[in-house]
């Protein structure tokens, strides 16, 4: 059985002279710590509805746009992992007012993790088909000369701003949005009218087309293993298996190689388990917290 939840009304919270917009559910319990929910790239709060409604009841909930995407701002400035780094530990330490469990997915798991490697920000750590690159996610073998001169005329076509402009018009059309729904989802029924108009409704917003410009120039962010390496707190890695665009099983195993002590968990899902499977996703995230996070609270 799917969640169906109402948008839980928001409101919006000044940074560096920017409006960003943020949901906040449930009442805050003494014994348990907040959760901060960060979407992905193209998402927004919207994309945590069922995960809002679902756990409101046992923990003080609440969920952010980053800038550039959702309701929040979208300023002609260099987007970044640094950059949403900085907007969710200011919004932890200014907003929320005490270390919170982060929670994200792709992007906003990448986000999180640089969050709570590199602040005491984060009471936990909650990942969900995390994005970010290792390391070693080098090819085996060197590249033939004409793959390299194809990608690099590739990277250097998508700099030109005419250009990713009209890719950015093609692919912010509701049809192209929910062919991609349909191909990162496993459960093609959780791609809802609701959930396309979510996603192209922010990229009607003035400078959304230079938001989707600047990921093609945003610089490499920290490696994963290194962030790993800084990381303290307790970390739960939940995987939607069936996602084409990583193969969580191998990813999976790297960050058991730098984290051993994490929590992982498959699901029968695709990108986004938080959307597909909410109910288990939630139940999830309630058992760790109760378990591996609140014990290690200050009474």
């Amino acid at each position: 059985m799917q969640v169906t939840a109402a948008a839980i009304p928001g409101a919006y919270w000044t940074w560096r002279e920017q409006s960003v917009y943020y949901v906040r559910a449930g009442c805050r319990h003494p014994q348990r710590p907040p959760l901060l929910l960060v979407h992905g790239f193209g998402g927004s709060t919207d994309h945590w509805r069922k995960n809002l409604a679902g756990l409101k009841d046992d923990f003080e909930v609440w969920a952010i746009d980053l800038l550039g995407f959702g309701r929040s701002a979208k300023p002609d400035w260099q987007y970044s992992g640094d950059l949403w780094r900085e907007q969710l530990h200011d919004f932890i330490t200014g907003a929320i007012g005490q270390p919170a469990v982060l929670a994200g997915n792709s992007l906003g798991g990448y986000a999180s993790l640089c969050v709570a490697a590199q602040y005491p920000d984060a009471a936990g750590l909650v990942l969900l088909n995390s994005a970010g690159p290792f390391t070693s996610d080098r090819p085996a073998a060197s590249p033939s000369p004409w793959r390299t001169a194809l990608k690099k005329a590739i990277q250097s076509a998508l700099l030109q701003e005419w250009l990713s402009f009209l890719l950015f018009q093609h692919t912010r059309r509701r049809s192209v949005i929910r062919k991609t729904l349909e191909k990162v989802y496993l459960d093609k029924s959780a791609v809802t009218d609701l959930l396309v108009e979510d996603i192209y409704r922010p990229s009607c917003d003035a400078g959304a087309a230079k938001v989707f410009a600047s990921v093609f120039k945003s610089p490499q962010g920290e490696k994963i293993d290194v962030l790993l390496d800084r990381l303290t707190c307790p970390l739960l890695m939940l995987w939607g298996e069936a996602d084409p665009w990583m193969n969580a099983r191998e990813r999976g195993a790297k960050f058991k190689q730098y984290y051993p002590q994490l929590t992982e968990y498959y699901l029968k899902a695709g990108h986004c388990p938080h959307d597909e499977l909410p109910e288990q996703v939630n139940s999830a995230i309630r058992s760790w917290v109760l378990s591996a996070v609140t014990p290690g609270l200050p009474g």
